[in-house]
């Protein structure tokens, strides 16, 4: 697999052991190649995970292999490392990779990490997110023309509340949609996701849904409104996937969305991509957004009687959020 390199990147000595190892099969990519596209993709990446924790999506025999995600920096990191103590849902602490430049990143995909996963929040704002997430899930029977549709009308609900989001692909079988927003506290940015989710499920019932509850879900697009709670993380926009065909979650225009197919944005096609077309993400913190108008429609699904909806397991209890046991297992447990 070959001897192991050393680079110099950001004035740090970052060590390629097994440059040579085939990290995608059906393409021959090779770890080295990994590094070297990042290189290539190093100022489109960067400004979406610097200071930010990140978790590491490892796949240290390639993406046929087994896999794990890393949240821990272990005690052999190099001194120079960027980290970051975080508080995870459970209560532990850990040190926690937080890129301060491209040579930390390279010394994760030296570990074999394929993904790179970054918080909402930012190293001197834990608490404080500054960006809204909307992650959508389609169930396995749902075709991408449907992802694609939901995504404009996320597109619309956001304009009409004074926001504009940058859509990307998810490099899987969703979209993304990241916001860049002024620092709110969690809870308030997830009341503001739920409230968006209700609303692109309301204009388009059909197609989307905000229920947590698969059996709930039919055939329809979930807008994961709990990417936006603390310790919860979602792919890097221009990260690379664990694909057969090592797709790139790519950020795009939105008179792009209608048309987007995510197998055209790949390792070997989006560094000429950049090239050519530019960064349609450039200038995402130029001007931040302001949640207020989606808390006033949160607070008005309040008003009409809709409560919380239900966070992920081992999390704390909201106040207004109900049970955590899905519906069908609610109806077994009640005697009448």
């Amino acid at each position: 697999m070959g001897e192991a390199i050393e680079l110099t990147v950001d004035d740090r000595t970052v060590r390629i052991s097994s440059p040579d190892k085939v990290l995608f099969p059906q393409l021959g990519l090779t770890k080295l190649d990994l590094v070297h596209y990042h290189q290539q993709v190093a100022d489109a990446l960067l400004p979406h995970c610097l200071d930010r924790p990140c978790n590491l999506e490892r796949f240290p025999d390639g993406v046929e292999g087994e896999s794990f995600v890393q949240k821990r920096v272990p005690k052999n990191a190099p001194d120079w490392l960027s980290t970051v103590e975080v508080t995870f849902s459970s209560g532990r602490r850990a040190q926690e990779l937080c890129p301060a430049s491209l040579a930390d990143v390279l010394w994760g995909v030296n570990l074999g990490a394929i993904t790179v996963h970054p918080w909402s929040a930012r190293r001197h704002g834990l608490e404080q997110p500054d960006e809204l997430r909307i992650d959508l899930d389609p169930m396995p029977d749902v075709p991408f023309d449907v992802v694609r549709t939901v995504t404009q009308v996320v597109g619309e609900v956001l304009a009409d509340h004074g926001l504009t989001g940058i859509p990307k692909t998810s490099g899987s079988t969703g979209m993304h949609v990241i916001v860049r927003t002024r620092p709110r506290g969690f809870v308030d940015v997830r009341a503001a996701a739920v409230a968006l989710a209700r609303e692109v499920e309301r204009r388009r019932p059909d197609l989307a849904t905000a229920s947590w509850w698969k059996e709930e879900r039919g055939s329809r697009v979930f807008l994961d409104y709990n990417q936006n709670l603390w310790d919860r993380s979602m792919a890097c926009a221009y990260a690379v996937r664990p694909t057969p065909d090592a797709r790139v979650s790519l950020p795009i225009t939105w008179e792009e969305v209608a048309d987007v197919d995510p197998a055209d944005a790949t390792v070997s096609s989006v560094p000429s991509l950049l090239a050519d077309r530019g960064d349609p993400a450039a200038g995402i913190d130029d001007h931040p957004g302001d949640l207020e108008p989606l808390l006033a429609l949160a607070a008005a699904d309040k008003e009409a009687g809709l409560g919380d909806l239900p966070l992920p397991p081992h999390y704390p209890r909201f106040p207004d959020e109900p049970t955590r046991v899905p519906p069908s297992r609610a109806k077994r447990r009640d005697p009448t």
